[in-house]
């Protein structure tokens, strides 16, 4: 499971080279050495399930030029992994959610200002089903990725994110 991940966002002209490749290194460098380390053992095993934690925000979000770029990057990596892997019973999978509560999430309120219940509130307004994402709905798109019966799934993106984005 690829779920390491920092935020360091800002406008483009705003950010700094060392934002960029903090983004960078902790989602995209991570993914990549996580994945090479357990190669080799999912090989000799003829089994493997490698889930990758995208975001809705792999589509563009403003002040997140660092952040959306990793997130679309895990999405294409996810499917060459699951390319170049599948011949060795090994899947690779994206989950990429949309609004979920978390610290990261509250962390964003806090820095545009607003306190975490009214920046939820107002979230669940642009969403489809009308609530924020909670920490288990994600858990359950890859609780199926992972299991027996997504073995002929490989090289998706399953969007967690309450409906349709555009």
């Amino acid at each position: 499971m690829n779920n390491a991940g920092v935020l360091r966002d800002n406008l483009l002209f705003k950010m700094s080279e060392s934002d960029w490749d903090t983004v960078v290194n902790v989602h995209l460098k991570g993914a990549f050495l996580m994945a090479k380390a357990c190669q080799k053992h999912m090989v000799d095993a003829k089994f493997g399930r490698i889930v990758s934690l995208s975001s809705s925000s792999a589509l563009g979000n403003r002040g997140q030029a660092n952040y959306s770029a990793v997130k679309a990057g895990l999405q294409g990596f996810t499917k060459t992994l699951a390319k170049e892997l599948g011949k060795f019973g090994i899947t690779a999978n994206a989950v990429a959610p949309g609004f979920i509560v978390t610290e990261m999430t509250a962390q964003t309120a806090a820095r545009v200002g607003m306190g975490f219940e009214e920046f939820q509130a107002a979230a669940a307004t642009q969403i489809p089903v009308q609530r924020v994402g909670r920490p288990e709905d994600i858990a359950n798109a890859i609780a199926f990725f992972t299991g027996e019966d997504a073995g002929f799934v490989s090289g998706q993106v399953m969007y967690v994110a309450g409906g349709p984005l555009n």
